[in-house]
């Protein structure tokens, strides 16, 4: 299964950088998934390096196949409940199918963004 990454190094400056993730087990658990992540970051060429050295530890389901993509082009702001993805929860129990998108980003970043979110670009 191919998972698409969306790396948000940045909200307000809409810094993104898309990757495939190939061979994707859904019965691995997130935090498998985010240490597997971390490791091809590193190792995908044609990422500029503030994007290969970000501290990312947080996964959210950005759209899917079939189904609505957020108004705000960053991230979608709601439903964190639902579209976050937990760390001891597998990636199928999470809701994650073929050809979903998944925003990977700082979850401090995100938190400070969500009460102010304003672009400065």
């Amino acid at each position: 299964m191919i998972v698409t990454i969306r790396l948000i190094r940045n909200f307000e400056y809409r810094t993104i950088r898309t990757i495939p993730i190939r061979e994707v087990d859904t019965q691995q658990t997130v935090e498998q998934f985010i240490a597997r992540l971390l490791q091809e970051v590193k190792s995908v060429k044609g990422i500029p390096p503030p994007f290969k050295t970000h501290p990312y530890d947080t996964l959210k389901i950005s759209h899917q196949a079939g189904s609505f993509k957020a108004n705000d082009i960053v991230i979608n702001l709601e439903d964190d409940d639902s579209l976050l993805l937990s760390g001891e929860k597998t990636l199928e129990e999470c809701g994650v199918i073929a050809e979903t998108e998944l925003s990977f980003f700082n979850r401090a970043a995100y938190e400070a963004y969500k009460l102010n979110p304003e672009k400065k670009w």
